[in-house]
């Protein structure tokens, strides 16, 4: 899946299906207020094995820094990319009906040595923290997303109310 150079996305927010966007939503939405540059695509481990391949052998060759996958159910998503690819991959786990989300959370932070996923939370809180740790990791090399992330957070502070009202 090799795309035009002139992309620039840093990050790419990836999942398993259409439903999945429900939740990952909120990953765009918070990389945007960031004004991060990021894609959004459909990649099934299991029903697109070959897109999988494509996408996470090529990412890099994008400009693609941080990769953020979510998924549910059996959630091989996120470590079959990491499998391939030497960019940073963030697991989220979306909730299942059956099990509610614990057995995604179980598949992507149990990765074997050599394969790292970092794992965040089930559900939105995940989804949110991760477009965060993403921008927290591009930070390092761009002076003007840390003032923007520093911004962001003291924002998040002042929001916190001294006394209950």
């Amino acid at each position: 899946m090799v795309t035009k150079k002139n992309n620039k996305s840093l990050v790419s927010i990836i999942m398993g299906s259409q439903s999945d966007w429900a939740l990952l939503k909120h990953t765009s939405k918070i990389l945007k207020s960031l004004k991060i540059k990021h894609t959004s695509v459909i990649i099934s481990a299991h029903r697109t094995p070959k897109r999988l391949y494509e996408y996470a052998t090529s990412a890099h060759l994008q400009g693609i820094k941080v990769i953020i996958a979510g998924a549910g159910g059996a959630a091989h998503l996120p470590g079959m990319v990491a499998s391939l690819t030497h960019i940073p991959v963030l697991g989220v786990p979306v909730e299942t009906k059956s099990l509610k989300g614990l057995d995604s959370l179980l598949s992507i932070a149990q990765m074997p040595f050599g394969i790292p996923v970092g794992s965040l939370a089930i559900g939105e809180s995940g989804a949110k923290n991760a477009a965060l740790m993403a921008a927290s990791i591009i930070s390092l090399e761009d002076k003007k997303l840390s003032k923007r992330l520093i911004d962001w957070r003291n924002k998040q502070t002042k929001l916190v109310s001294k006394k209950p009202k």
